[in-house]
């Protein structure tokens, strides 16, 4: 199902923050956002949800 968001619009929450950006590629160790901001990798071992934003 998470592949479904890849290309679009997410929020990954973490324990502690929630990322928003566009999903670019899951990996076996990180998840990869691009933002406004710039790129952001999240460790897949803190993710607690991925939703469409």
């Amino acid at each position: 199902m998470i592949h479904e968001l890849i290309g679009k619009q997410v929020e990954v929450v973490t324990g502690d923050i929630t990322y928003r950006g566009v999903l670019i590629e899951i990996g076996e160790t990180e998840i990869y956002l691009k933002s406004e901001e710039g790129w952001i990798t999240v460790p897949v071992d803190r993710v607690v949800d991925v939703r469409a934003a």
